[in-house]
């Protein structure tokens, strides 16, 4: 007998599809708000979209991250981000980040010659040095937006192709929720948005989908043992249950592999991590509270597999 987190489930999800409704439209404003933000300049946008600097170097004696952030905004680099990296041979390592306006030169050699200045008797050993040109920066940022958006595009015709165009049309307003959700929470919580960010966006896609396709196979099983109206929304609510125990067991799966790495995979790693955790939940509530609602709602408009009967 396989393995079960939780038993039989007889859950009136679509009956509860109206207060997600609400929920949902929250994320999708806060989304794009956050979307026009990254669009104007507004959001918290890493080098790789203002353009900038990045510097990583270590220190041969112990330093404060708070003695560096005080150096480099007397040196006017204010706005420079700093982070202490862990974890390496060398314990005084760190990532210095420096954005640059449109127009300006790139400042590496400026930042690792202020340091030097600030603290003549704490060799600062360089590691590598990362630019980006503003205008560079801005290309990236537009190559970016299409980027998704051809990824939401290729989930709407697979799924048009290996199910229904209804099918394929609730699952790409579904996942384009997921995307949006997460890029919101990140602009609440002033998280940087760089590649990586968006690398994570573009994989949480992929993993929506799935967990949509196997909710809509199940309903696409179920709907071909049923021809009346009133057993519609049943077979749907149906369906939902009968894959619940695997849509929870595989997320949380994924959910403590995540968790793991935010906690202890360093500042490279903690921002991918943490938006992948934070899709997943939002993606398995999507497939759920979202995907099948929106079938629910567009067959009930213009019903078509069913007899009124």
């Amino acid at each position: 007998m396989p393995f079960r987190i939780i038993g039989d489930t007889n859950i009136d999800f679509i009956g509860m599809r109206r207060p997600a409704y609400i929920i949902s439209a929250i994320f999708v404003i806060l989304g794009l708000f956050a979307a026009t933000m990254m669009i104007v300049g507004k959001a918290n946008l890493g080098i790789q979209f203002t353009g900038g600097t990045m510097v990583e170097g270590y220190f041969d004696q112990p330093i404060e991250v708070s003695e560096l952030r005080d150096a480099l905004a007397r040196g006017g680099f204010e706005d420079a981000e700093i982070v202490h990296i862990s974890g390496r041979s060398q314990p005084y390592t760190f990532l210095i980040r420096v954005k640059v306006a449109e127009g300006e030169t790139q400042k590496a050699q400026s930042v690792v010659d202020l340091i030097k200045q600030y603290f003549p008797n704490n060799t600062f050993n360089l590691d590598s040095v990362h630019e980006v040109g503003a205008a560079v920066g801005k290309d990236l940022k537009t190559d970016t937006l299409i980027a998704v958006a051809l990824s939401l595009l290729g989930i709407l015709v697979y799924i048009a192709i290996r199910f229904d165009f209804r099918f394929g049309v609730s699952a790409t307003i579904a996942t384009f929720h997921d995307v949006l959700a997460v890029i919101g929470i990140f602009y609440v919580m002033n998280v940087e948005i760089n590649v990586l960010l968006i690398s994570a966006i573009l994989t949480l896609a992929g993993y929506s989908l799935t967990d949509k396709v196997t909710v809509y196979d199940r309903i696409r099983e179920n709907l071909k043992k049923f021809h009346r109206k009133a057993d519609f929304v049943p077979a749907i609510n149906r369906s939902i249950n009968e894959v619940l125990s695997r849509t929870i067991m595989t997320g949380t799966t994924v959910l403590a592999c995540l968790i793991i790495l935010v906690f202890v995979g360093g500042p490279v790693l903690r921002d991918f991590a943490l938006a992948l955790l934070v899709g997943i939940v939002i993606g398995t509530y999507s497939s759920v509270f979202v995907a099948a609602p929106l079938y629910v709602e567009w067959e009930e408009k213009s019903p078509k597999r069913f007899r009124s009967q």
